[in-house]
């Protein structure tokens, strides 16, 4: 998935206010948390470099690939909204400490890795040390800046980790063609060590929040629903729908999430409150949500493979194409997130993600041998363009649309609907294009994005409303908070 920072919070606001000078407890709780989510967002944004050659050595194909990116994103989807609940319980120091030096651990058994099977085990392990890393970060900071430095440190947060996915392809480019893919793994180690020490140095004593319980039951229920499913969408093509190896997996995880959901409509404090989902702009935008990010993760993992197997680029080149949407992002969102807010989100949402869709169908002029300027990058650049006037007023219509308490558990929420989209997107790429990504199965791949993408526009031009009514007023029941 192109996993971007505007997904993890976007803070909108109007007019100027004043702060009072920011201490420096406070600025090396920035850089703790900075420092803290960028290892997670760099190891999101890099690996799709790395899969060709990972592929290489340790064999499997494109089955590999899908599962390299999924066994990550499994456990980081369906334990994100578990993370904020152990923050609550147990304080936010010491998860951060165990996420750091649990993600530290797991990224050098990922860069040694002697099997394809022992990598992916390696990848669900360390998505599990990755939920602990941004929900943490995040409350760290709300609970050390008022409200009126809070927006200026979420946006420098915000900005910080952005470098994460501009570099992050191009390091892992550079990594893989100068030394090997398992240096991806290993560049992890110096940010953490140096976040661990500075988490020393701040030595702050945790808070607990009273009263708060952890529904493990509902976190079981959801790992095994994603896990059987998406299992079932990788291995099809191995086993066929009709095994057993296929069906069993399939429906227990479907009779799983059924069950999550029955579970979090139950629970005193679920991991998910489904009554957020009763406010109109925060359903459908996680609805949108789920179609575009779906469509990102299919994109950008086609692309980079496309370039470096079939068209024989570098990993570095691969990476060095997609550059111009990261640009493009950090040149435009701020631009579009204010006409959002003078104009209202609803048409930004609908134009964006179809000029996005629009961008991939360019992209079907590619042929072999591939004519990168002429043939990928017009649609590279549209897509960037319609990204870049997509996801800061799609953050913002759906956080706006909650209250203010309410925010942490929607920001969340969304982020986690985000991580489970790509997931799913990465296990369909099989399907799509087939057990070997070639000219035709680029072409399907393609076409499939262009559609979710305007699926998610569509999906935004009819259901999001501008609205002028204040945040966390709504007709209907109150969401629930944590």
């Amino acid at each position: 998935m192109v996993c971007l920072p505007s997904r993890r919070g976007v803070a909108v606001f109007t007019g100027r206010v004043s702060s009072p000078p920011v201490t420096k407890a406070q600025r090396l709780v920035l850089w703790i948390a900075i420092l803290a989510s960028f290892v997670s967002f760099l190891d999101a944004s890099v690996i799709n470099v790395a899969l060709p050659a990972i592929s290489r050595e340790l064999g499997g194909g494109l089955t590999t690939q899908q599962w390299v990116v999924d066994a990550y994103l499994i456990t980081l989807g369906s334990l994100i909204l578990l993370a904020g609940s152990l923050s609550d319980v147990l304080g936010r120091n010491l998860i951060l400490r165990i996420g750091l030096i649990g993600f530290g651990v797991t990224s050098l058994m990922c860069a040694f890795a002697p099997t394809a099977g022992l990598l992916i085990i390696s990848r669900a392990l360390q998505g599990i040390a990755g939920a602990l890393l941004v929900p943490s970060s995040l409350a760290l900071i709300t609970s050390s800046f008022d409200q009126k430095a809070r927006a200026k440190a979420i946006g420098q947060w915000t900005a910080g980790t952005t470098v994460a996915f501009v570099a992050g392809p191009i390091l892992g480019g550079l990594l893989v063609d100068s030394l090997s893919w398992r240096w991806v793994f290993g560049i992890n180690v110096a940010p953490i060590a140096v976040t661990l020490y500075l988490l020393g140095v701040l030595n702050v004593r945790d808070v607990r929040e009273k009263g708060v319980r952890i529904d493990y039951p509902g976190a079981v229920l959801c790992v095994l629903g994603l896990g059987g499913p998406v299992y079932a969408l990788i291995e099809q093509g191995n086993y066929g729908w009709g095994s057993p190896m296929i069906l069993g997996p399939f429906t227990l995880g479907l009779l799983c999430l059924a069950a999550f959901i029955w579970r979090q409509q139950m629970a005193k404090q679920p991991l998910m409150p489904l009554d957020l989902f009763t406010v109109r702009n925060f359903a459908v935008g996680n609805v949108a949500t789920a179609f575009i990010y779906a469509a990102l993760s299919i994109g950008g993992f086609i692309v980079v493979l496309f370039l470096q197997q079939v068209a024989g680029f570098s990993a570095t080149l691969a990476a060095l194409a997609l550059l111009p949407v990261s640009l493009l992002n950090i040149l435009l969102s701020s631009w579009f997130g204010s006409l959002a807010g003078t104009f209202g989100p609803r048409w930004f949402m609908a134009f964006g993600p179809i000029l996005g869709g629009i961008g991939y169908l360019l992209m079907l002029a590619a042929q072999t041998p591939v004519n990168y300027w002429t043939q990928l990058l017009p649609g590279v650049i549209l897509f960037g363009v319609g990204l870049s006037a997509t996801v800061a007023p799609l953050t913002a219509a759906i956080l706006s649309s909650i209250s203010e308490q309410q925010s942490g558990i929607g920001s969340a929420v969304n982020n986690a609907v985000a991580r489970v989209a790509g997931l799913l997107g990465i296990a369909l790429v099989g399907l799509i294009t087939g057990k070997q990504l070639d000219l035709d199965g680029f072409h399907r791949g393609l076409i499939a994005t262009a559609l979710l993408l305007i699926l998610g526009g569509v999906v935004s031009a009819l259901g999001i409303q501008n609205t002028s009514k204040e945040p966390g007023v709504h007709t209907g029941r109150e969401p629930t908070t944590k």
